[in-house]
């Protein structure tokens, strides 16, 4: 692994790596959010990436550049649910071993289909346990490689593809973006997209969108430093719970987001319906925070041509319906 910080052509480097494996998302237009928002949005619907959401992308990109010698012992990664779908397919189709370090109130869904890849999973306890410690500890005893979620300039590079051809089919429209939304948790996302948008599109302006009680990268954004959530916080958004900011990936938005904005609970859940109803798209909580943030106002698109994604679309079956109804 490379421990310099990744760049623009490292993020074109992995698109064509992972070409003709990963998903080329397409980029949508709905005249209903158009006519909600009174702008231009166009939609880069990740939930119909492999696995369901972006994190295929960088794991894909990682693991295609690792032999089953440079790993004798297999992958080891932690995660929520999407990283460990996508290390556990990328894995599949290497012919490597992956154990996967999850909390032990992941969502079903998420526990199932990562077991459906073939990877052993290993449960913890997200409030009285260290998900990194377990992990280095098993890769350690396994001689495994680690594939974090978000600090990685591999995995990195490879979630910026989405930013890339986000930046590339806006052009074949002939549409200059204002600004670009993108979820965060650990912030591997948005680091790509800030390499990819600004190389290809230098006038729009990304931002990060979190859960209310997840806001760490606008806190760190608007001091200039990383700065944690306190403990015990909760969010309907399982995937974007990492307390603190990357080390790799705050070093690269840092200087490059205009800022974060932040959501909540309810917000998102008003996002999901409307996904669904007017959109036909199925997103996960985690998944609809962009679309979250421009629904209430978080921020203004009026007259403006925004990009947003929409992360994930991994939702147990029971939440969706719950929120469904709630409308």
């Amino acid at each position: 692994m490379k421990t310099d910080l990744p760049d623009a052509a490292d993020v074109r480097a992995a698109a064509a790596r992972i070409a003709g494996v990963a998903v080329r998302t397409p980029l949508l237009e709905f005249p209903a959010l158009n006519a909600r928002t009174g702008g231009r949005v166009f939609v880069k619907p990740e939930v119909l990436q492999r696995t369901g959401s972006f994190k295929f992308r960088g794991a894909c990109n990682r693991l295609s550049q690792l032999s089953s010698a440079e790993a004798p012992g297999g992958i080891v990664a932690w995660s929520s649910g999407n990283h460990a779908q996508g290390v556990a397919a990328a894995a599949a189709l290497r012919g490597l071993a992956a154990c996967i370090v999850m909390p032990s109130d992941a969502p079903q869904l998420k526990v199932a289909r990562t077991r459906g890849f073939g990877a052993e999973i290993v449960f913890y306890d997200r409030l009285k346990e260290n998900r990194e410690e377990i992990g280095r500890g098993l890769a350690a005893a396994r001689g495994a490689i680690i594939v974090p979620p978000y600090d990685d300039p591999d995995i990195i590079a490879g979630q910026g593809t989405a930013a890339l051809e986000i930046a590339e089919d806006a052009s074949r429209l002939g549409v200059g973006l204002d600004a670009v939304l993108v979820p965060a948790g650990g912030g591997g996302l948005a680091a790509g997209t800030a390499l990819a948008i600004g190389a290809l599109l230098p006038d729009a302006k990304v931002y990060c969108v979190e859960p209310a009680q997840f806001d760490d990268h606008a806190q760190s954004l608007a001091s200039g430093a990383r700065i944690e959530n306190p403990s015990g916080g909760h969010s309907i958004c399982d995937a974007l719970m990492a307390p603190l900011p990357g080390e790799v990936t705050f070093a690269i938005n840092g200087p490059r987001l205009a800022g974060g904005l932040s959501v909540t609970d309810g917000e998102v859940e008003a996002a999901m319906r409307f996904a669904f109803e007017e959109m036909k798209l199925v997103v996960e909580p985690g998944g609809a925070v962009a679309l979250a943030a421009l629904l209430s106002g978080k921020h203004d698109a009026r007259g403006a041509a925004v990009a947003i994604i929409l992360s994930g679309g991994n939702v147990d079956a029971a939440l969706f319906s719950r929120v469904l109804s709630a409308g």
